[in-house]
C-alpha cells in the first residue's frame, strides 16, 4: 500500500498485555498458557501470540531454560486489544494469573 503525502499511515491506541509464564505451568492438570490463549481467543482478542524464550529469569532469580533432558523454557504470552478490552479480559481471567508477573503496555497499532 503506497504511504507518504496521498496516503498516511493510520493507527490507532491499544494495550500489549505481556504474561509471563514457565512451559511448566498448569492449573487444574492443564497447560496455563494454552488456557490463556484459548480464553482470548473466545474473548473476542483481537490478537494474541505465545513464544517460547531459551532461557530467562524472574523475580526470583531462578533460571529457566530449555535442557536436553528438562524442559523448563520460559513462555511469553503477548496479547493485543483496546484498554478496555483488556482490562476486561484481566479480570475474567485474574484467578489464573495469581502468582503470575504480567506487564501492560501502551501500543500503536498499525493496520496496512
Amino acid at each position: 500500500m503506497p504511504t507518504g503525502p496521498d496516503r498516511p499511515i493510520a493507527s490507532h491506541p491499544a494495550t500489549r498485555l505481556t504474561i509471563l509464564l514457565g512451559v511448566r505451568d498448569q492449573t487444574h492438570h492443564h497447560s496455563l498458557s494454552v488456557i490463556l490463549m484459548d480464553k482470548a481467543r473466545k474473548a473476542g482478542i483481537d490478537g494474541a501470540t505465545l513464544f517460547q524464550a531459551l532461557e530467562g529469569y524472574g523475580t526470583s532469580g531462578k533460571l529457566h531454560r530449555t535442557h536436553l533432558f528438562a524442559e523448563d523454557a520460559p513462555l511469553n504470552l503477548v496479547i493485543v486489544d483496546t484498554p478496555e478490552r483488556i482490562d476486561a479480559f484481566i479480570e475474567s481471567v485474574h484467578e489464573l494469573l495469581e502468582g503470575v508477573s504480567f506487564m501492560l503496555s501502551p501500543v500503536d497499532v498499525i493496520d496496512f
